[in-house]
C-alpha cells in the first residue's frame, strides 16, 4: 500500500479526485491557513512518527526550493500554459550528481502567477510531465513572504546590513514573519502530499525555507532531511539582532544535515548555536556534529560548483563562435577586463568602477589599451537601494568615459540589458581578466564560469587565432568576502572597500607574465572541473545518508510547541525513568542505596543561589528516616558548607569535594578517601590560574582543601572555552611530575589529586554495606554531568559482582537526554524532586502499615 498522502497526489495526477470513506474530496491548490491539508480524513494524520504504511521501496529525493526549475509561458494561439525545464536552475543541475536510479521530485513555486481556476490542471500537468509539485501562494502572502521578510529582513541581515534606521531595511515587522512561517507551512503541506517518510530523502534549499524543517520533523519524526544555505551566515554579533533568532536556529536544527559553502559560514552558525542555545559541537573523524536532544545534527562544508556540461555545450554552439568573432573585432587591440554582477548593493559594482578610475589616473599608459566590460544583470530585489545603485553606476560610468575616453572608445562598457547565455559566455572567452568585487556574497559562481569558458575549444581558438595546443590562460581578481574565494588560491584576493588596493590588483593582473597566467589557470581549471555541481550534490547526498543511518534504530518522539518543537532521539536501551516504576521497585526492596548529585541535580545549573531549599532538605530527611535506606549526597562543595547546609539531616551521608572527604552521618567524623602526603602542587597551579583569571573577564578561582577549580561560567563563551583549553595545556605541562590530574568539565578546569572522583563514593558505600552483611537490592544513582559518569560506571559494573544482591534493581539515571553510561534519564530537576518525594511518601506509608522497622539498606544521593 502506498502511503496515504502519496496516493492522494497519484489520484490527482490520474485525473481522479481522492476519496475516503465514500466522501469525494479535492485537494485545495491554494493553502492560506496552516494545516489546511489535514482536513483530509486520515486516521494516521495525527501521528508524529514515521510509521506511515508504504510500499515504495525505491529511494527518492524530494528537492524543495523557493522556485521550481521550470520556465512557464502562455501559448499565444490557445492561451494554454506551456512549461519547460529551466536549464540554468541549480536545482535541476544538481540532479546529475544523484544517480539515474534515484527518482527526483521537485516542490516549489512557479515564477508566473496562475489563476485559481487553473491551478488544479497546472498541478496535474507538472506532476505527470515534470514530477514537480507547485506551491501556489496567494499574491499578497507571497509579497509579504518574499519581498517582505526574505528581502527586507533576512537577505540584508545575512549580508551584514543592520536595520539601524527605517531607511536601511526597515524595522522588524511581525506580520512579515508570520507570512514567512505561513508560506513555509504551505511548502510543508506540499511535501507531505508526496513523501514516503521511511524511504524518501528531503533536501531543502536556502534562506526562504529555514523553518520548513520544523514542520516536516513535527509530522515525521524520522524524516531524512537535509538543508543547504546558499547565502552567507552572519557572525553572532549580527545574527543576534534578529528578533526571531532562536526560532530560526531551532528550526534549522530539526534537519539531519546542514550545509554551508565555507567554513566561515559554518563557524558563525556554530557560534550562534553556542551563544544563544548553549549547544556545543564536536569534530569526529573529519565530521562536525551538534548534539541536540539526543540527535546529532551534522554540518557539511562544501562550496557548490557549476554545470560544466552546460557551458561546454554552449561553447560549441555556432552562435557563440559568431559572438566571439564580433567581440574580437569590437575590442581588437584592447585588453578586456570583465565584470558580471547583479545590480544590487552587495555586488560592489560602484567600487569596481572607482577602482578602474583610480587605475587610469595612476597608470595613464592603460588609457586606450584597457576596457572594462560590466554586465549588470537585473536586481532580484526591488526598492530604493536598487535605484540608488543604478543611479550611481550610470553616473560613474559616464564620468569615467567623459574624462578618459575619446570618440569611438569607451573605457567602461556597461551592458544593463539581459543577455543570452551564449552571449555572456562569449564575453568570458575574450576577457583577459575577470573582476568580482562583491562586498558580501554567499558563493558567486562567476569566476568558475569564467575559468571553464577560458579553456575554450578548437573552434573558438581558431576564431581568436590561438594555437589549440598552447596552454590556456586566465586571471582572476576576487573579493575576499565571497564564498568562492577560499577555493581559488591562484586568484588575486582584494578587499573591495580598499579602492587603491583593487586598482593595484587590476594593474598586477594586466602585467603578470604569460607563464604565470597559464599556471594560475591550470590550477583553477583542475579544481573547478573536478568540483562541479554533480560532485557537490553527490557529496551532500552521501553525507545525508550517513547522517540518517541510525534513524530506525533510535526511539523518537516530539516535544515542544510551535517553532520550539524538537525531536528527542534516544538509544533503545536508554529510557525515561517513570515515577511509578521506581516506586514499585522501591516498595519491594529492603536494603536501598541512593546516590544524588547536587548542582544540576538538586539545584539548577548556574544558579547564583546554590543553597538547598526547604523542600529538598525535607525530602532528603524523610528518606533518611527510613531504616531501610542509606542516603548519600555527593558534591563539589567543601565539607564546611555541606555540614552547615545539611545539619538537620542527622542520618544523611555526605561526600565533599567530589568524594575526597566522606562522612557516613552527622555523628561521624570526616574521612579522606585517599592518603596524600602534601598539597605543595597548589603553589604551582594557583599562580597559573590567577594569570588566566586576570585575562579572562568573568572567570573565578574556587579554592578547596583538596582541589583548585577555575570557573568560566560567566565569561564570554568562546573566549572562555579558548582560555580553558590553553589553561588545561599549561597546567598539564607544569604539573606533569605532580600526583594530580587536570580535568576540564562544564565551564571549569579542575586540578585534584589523582584517583579522586565520585566513583569512590559509590565504591565506599557498596563495600561498607557488604561488610555489614547487607547487600543492596535497590540502588538509585542520579547525576547530570561528566563527573557523575564515574558513579554510573561503578554501580553498573557492580550488577555482575557480589557487592549487590542477585535480584538487585539498579537505576542509574542522568538528567536530560544525552550520551551517558546511565540507562535511564529524567527531564529536569523538578522531576527529580517529584520522584524523591514519591519515594519518601512510600516510606511513610510503609512505616504506618509495618510497626516493626526492617533492616537498613543503602541509598546514595549525589549532590552535584
Amino acid at each position: 500500500m502506498v502511503s496515504r498522502s502519496y496516493s492522494n497526489l497519484l489520484d490527482l495526477a490520474s485525473g481522479d479526485s481522492p476519496s475516503f470513506g465514500g466522501e469525494r474530496k479535492r485537494f485545495p491548490r491554494v493553502a492560506t491557513v496552516p494545516g489546511l491539508l489535514s482536513e483530509v480524513d486520515d486516521e494516521t494524520c495525527n501521528s508524529v512518527g514515521s510509521e506511515a504504511p508504504s510500499s515504495v521501496s525505491q529511494e527518492r529525493m524530494i528537492i524543495v526550493g523557493n522556485q521550481l526549475p521550470l520556465r512557464a509561458h502562455r501559448n499565444e494561439d490557445n492561451g494554454e500554459w506551456c512549461f519547460s525545464w529551466d536549464e540554468d536552475s541549480l536545482l535541476l543541475q544538481l540532479k546529475d550528481g544523484l544517480g539515474e536510479d534515484l527518482e527526483v521530485i521537485y516542490v516549489g513555486c512557479l515564477k508566473e502567477q496562475v489563476a485559481l481556476n487553473e491551478q488544479d490542471d497546472v498541478a496535474q500537468t507538472l506532476l505527470e510531465t515534470f514530477k514537480c509539485v507547485p506551491a501556489f501562494i496567494p499574491p499578497e502572502l507571497f509579497t509579504k513572504f518574499y519581498h517582505g521578510f526574505c528581502k527586507q529582513h533576512l537577505w540584508p541581515l545575512f549580508h551584514y546590513m543592520l536595520p539601524l534606521s527605517p531607511d536601511l531595511g526597515g524595522r522588524f515587522d511581525r506580520s512579515l514573519w508570520q507570512a514567512y512561517v505561513s508560506v513555509n507551512k504551505i511548502f510543508a503541506d506540499k511535501v507531505m502530499e508526496v513523501i514516503s517518510p521511511d524511504d524518501d530523502y528531503v533536501w531543502v534549499h536556502d534562506y526562504h525555507l529555514m523553518v520548513l524543517p520544523t514542520f516536516l520533523r513535527k509530522r515525521f519524526n524520522r524524516v531524512k532531511l537535509g538543508f543547504f544555505l546558499h547565502s552567507p551566515f552572519p557572525s553572532s554579533e549580527i545574527y543576534r539582532t534578529l528578533p526571531v533568532r532562536d526560532e530560526i536556529l531551532r528550526a534549522l536544527l530539526n534537519s539531519d544535515l546542514i550545509g554551508f559553502h565555507t567554513f566561515d559560514y559554518a563557524r558563525h552558525f556554530l557560534s550562534c548555536c553556542g551563544r544563544m542555545l548553549g549547544l556545543s559541537y564536536q569534530s569526529k573523524r573529519g565530521y562536525i556534529g551538534l548534539e541536540y536532544y539526543g540527535r546529532t545534527v551534522s554540518i557539511k562544508i562544501l562550496p557548490v560548483g557549476i554545470h560544466i556540461g552546460q557551458h561546454q555545450s554552449v561553447l560549441n554552439l555556432p552562435e557563440t563562435a559568431a559572438k566571439v568573432a564580433e567581440l574580437r573585432d569590437q575590442f581588437r587591440g584592447q585588453t578586456v577586463m570583465l565584470g558580471v554582477d547583479d545590480m544590487d548593493i552587495f555586488k560592489g559594482i560602484s567600487l569596481k568602477l572607482l577602482a578602474m578610475e583610480q587605475l587610469l589616473m595612476q597608470h595613464p599608459e592603460n588609457r586606450g589599451e584597457v576596457v572594462l566590460v560590466q554586465i549588470a544583470n537585473p536586481a532580484r530585489g526591488r526598492g530604493r537601494d536598487v535605484q540608488e545603485v543604478q543611479s550611481e553606476t550610470y553616473a560613474t560610468v559616464k564620468r569615467i568615459n567623459n574624462r578618459f575616453g575619446r570618440p569611438g572608445y569607451d573605457l567602461v562598457v556597461l551592458i544593463d540589458t539581459p543577455l543570452q547565455l551564449y552571449e555572456r559566455i562569449a564575453y568570458y572567452v575574450i576577457a583577459e581578466c575577470c573582476l568580482v568585487t562583491a562586498v558580501r556574497d554567499g558563493m558567486n559562481l562567476i569566476p568558475y564560469e569564467y575559468i571553464i569558458c577560458r579553456q575554450g575549444n578548437e573552434k573558438l581558438d581558431e576564431t581568436l587565432g590561438l594555437d589549440p595546443s598552447a596552454p590556456k590562460k586566465s586571471m582572476l581578481v576576487v573579493s575576499e568576502f565571497i564564498g568562492c574565494s577560499p577555493s581559488l588560491s591562484g586568484a588575486i584576493r582584494v578587499n573591495p572597500w580598499n579602492i587603491d588596493a583593487v586598482a593595484e590588483a587590476m594593474d598586477s593582473a594586466l602585467i603578470v607574465s604569460e607563464a604565470e597566467k597559464q599556471l594560475r589557470h591550470e590550477k583553477h581549471y583542475r579544481y573547478v572541473s573536478t568540483h562541479d555541481v554533480a560532485y557537490w550534490a553527490r557529496s551532500f547526498l552521501q553525507d545525508l545518508e550517513r547522517a540518517c543511518g541510525d534513524h530506525l534504530r533510535r526511539r523518537c518522539w516530539g516535544i515542544g510547541f510551535g517553532l520550539g518543537f524538537r525531536v528527542i532521539a534516544l538509544d533503545p536501551n536508554f529510557r525515561k525513568l517513570s515515577v511509578e516504576h521506581i516506586v514499585s521497585a522501591y516498595r519491594r526492596t529492603k536494603n536501598r542505596a541512593i546516590l544524588l548529585d547536587y548542582d544540576g541535580t538538586l539545584m539548577p545549573t548556574g544558579s547564583l543561589n546554590t543553597t538547598p531549599n526547604i523542600e529538598a532538605v525535607g525530602t532528603l530527611n524523610n528518606l533518611c528516616q527510613d531504616p531501610k535506606n542509606v542516603v548519600f549526597l555527593v558534591s563539589r562543595k567543601d565539607r564546611k558548607i555541606l555540614t552547615e547546609w545539611f545539619s538537620c539531616c542527622k542520618k544523611l551521608g555526605l561526600a565533599a569535594e567530589n568524594g575526597y572527604f566522606i562522612r557516613p552521618n552527622h555523628d561521624s567524623d570526616w574521612e579522606t578517601c585517599l592518603s596524600l602526603p602534601d598539597f605543595d602542587w597548589k603553589q604551582i597551579a594557583e599562580p597559573v590560574m590567577k594569570l588566566y583569571t586576570e585575562t579572562t573577564d568573568g572567570s573565578t578561582i574556587e579554592t578547596k582543601e583538596s582541589a583548585l577549580v577555575w570557573n568560566y561560567l560567566y565569561a564570554d563563551p568562546d573566549f572562555g572555552f579558548c582560555q580553558a583549553k590553553e589553561l588545561l595545556d599549561h597546567l598539564e605541562s607544569v604539573l606533569a611530575n605532580e600526583p594530580v590530574s587536570v580535568k576540564s568539565g562544564q565551564h571549569v578546569v579542575e586540578v585534584k589529586p589523582q584517583g579522586v572522583n565520585k566513583g569512590l563514593v559509590a565504591e565506599h558505600l557498596l563495600t561498607t554495606m557488604r561488610q555489614k552483611g547487607k547487600l543492596p537490592d535497590f540502588v538509585l544513582c542520579i547525576g547530570d554531568d561528566r563527573s557523575d559518569e564515574d558513579m554510573f560506571e561503578v554501580i553498573m559494573r557492580a550488577k555482575t559482582s557480589p557487592r549487590l544482591s542477585p535480584v538487585a534493581e539498579v537505576f542509574a539515571c542522568t538528567v536530560g537526554q544525552k550520551p551517558s553510561k546511565a540507562k535511564y534519564y529524567v527531564e529536569d530537576r523538578s522531576e527529580i524532586l517529584r520522584m524523591l518525594q514519591a519515594l519518601a511518601n512510600a516510606s511513610e506509608q510503609a512505616a504506618k502499615t509495618a510497626p516493626t522497622p526492617a533492616s537498613c539498606g543503602g541509598l546514595i544521593i549525589n549532590r552535584e
